[in-house]
């Protein structure tokens, strides 16, 4: 945090276990300190106000007033409180989940469901460690722009920020190569995924005349809460992938949790269909980016894009490897506007990407590599 300070976390659960979990897992870790607690969103209220946190570990499912409303709250009275949602494995925490991340919570963390207090506790710890240090970093960038620094210092740094995330940098082989159009546009997404992609995708046209088919690190029953968010905010069909189904241009394919997705040949031996197996995680990730991309760089030699975006680790790098090799064109957001900026590094320092974008631009570039003309406007 800014001038060394730690970053000051306020667990907000209604169940005195989960909190007893959470404050054990984050008392452990480095530059962080836990300000309080609070059981329910009416009491998280009033001690973000004498607390000051800069981060919620927050539950969902609270009496008196839900995490949904603490969102609202933090969200209309601008007190830029960051919040990490505490869910659980249903359909209703999908959803709701879903719903927080729209409100503006940075990210999401599974509840243990089973085993003793220490293994949930260390299986807790290497899940939010990761989440919190890139939170941490965010709030650094955010804080270059307003702490600390003259009125002149803070303009030429906005301006330099401003002009990193603008910037789209074409790779110099990349420029000097004829592509082919592209027939299929595949995603690989993780850490901070759910945001973007509902900032990219709703700028792609109805018409952008090719499938879509992504991989996002969810656990299942979350991929259909993801499919139905992103179908209300988007001009095409965004929907859940279902074993045997032909791909069909102007549809958004997601990856179901827990499973893996590829693509093969059809009957015809013209079509492809999407199959939906079981085969082992790669990378640790099921679905995995890497097994996905395999499959579309088999069947769409020189005809596809890869985009990677925000995430942890390096799913996706094998994969974008081998559609390099057979003639894909290979898109990485920028390290400006990740959340987690592992997954693009990978292939961006591996040297095989050809366009490097912000967040903001990844639909025209996407547009452009299916030889689409005009980027969908915001109404």
């Amino acid at each position: 945090m800014e001038n060394d300070r730690p970053l000051k976390v306020l667990i907000v659960d209604d169940t005195i276990v989960y909190r007893k979990i959470v404050n054990d897992v984050l008392s452990d870790l480095p530059d962080i300190q836990v300000v309080g607690s609070a059981h329910n969103g009416k009491a998280a209220i009033t001690k973000i106000t004498s607390l000051k946190p800069d981060l919620l570990i927050l539950d969902i499912e609270m009496p008196e007033m839900n995490g949904l409303e603490v969102l609202e709250y933090i969200k209309d009275k601008n007190l830029g409180v960051g919040a990490v949602i505490l869910s659980t494995l249903t359909h209703e925490g999908g959803e709701m989940t879903m719903r927080a991340l729209d409100l503006g919570a940075f990210d999401f963390i599974l509840k243990p469901q089973e085993g003793s207090m220490a293994e949930n506790t260390e299986a807790l710890k290497k899940t939010i460690a990761p989440i919190l240090r890139a939170f941490t970093r965010r709030n650094e960038i955010k804080h270059l722009l307003k702490g600390g620094k003259s009125s002149k210092e803070r303009d030429k740094e906005d301006k330099r920020l401003q002009g990193t995330h603008q910037v789209v940098q074409r790779m110099q082989a990349a420029a000097s190569r004829l592509k082919q159009k592209s027939e299929i546009v595949a995603i690989g997404v993780s850490t901070g995924g759910p945001r973007a992609l509902a900032e990219m995708m709703p700028s792609l046209p109805s018409n952008l005349g090719v499938p879509i088919l992504i991989v996002q690190h969810m656990p299942p029953m979350f991929t259909a809460s993801l499919a139905k968010s992103l179908d209300t905010k988007c001009s095409f069909e965004v929907k859940e992938a279902k074993d045997g189904e032909t791909v069909l241009s102007n549809v958004a394919f997601i990856a179901p949790g827990g499973k893996q997705m590829k693509i093969m040949a059809g009957a015809d031996g013209k079509s492809r269909v999407i199959r939906i197996t079981d085969d082992p995680a790669e990378n640790n990730c099921k679905p995995s980016v890497d097994y996905l991309f395999r499959s579309i760089a088999h069947h769409y030699v020189g005809r596809a894009t890869g985009v990677i975006m925000t995430g942890m680790g390096s799913d996706g790098l094998l994969g974008l490897k081998l559609m390099k090799k057979n003639g894909s064109t290979i898109i990485a957001q920028n390290d400006a506007t990740s959340v987690v900026y592992g997954m693009p590094k990978a292939p961006i320092e591996a040297g095989i990407v050809d366009i490097i974008a912000p967040l903001g631009m990844i639909a025209s570039e996407i547009c452009y590599s299916v030889k689409q003309a005009v980027v969908k406007k915001s109404a």
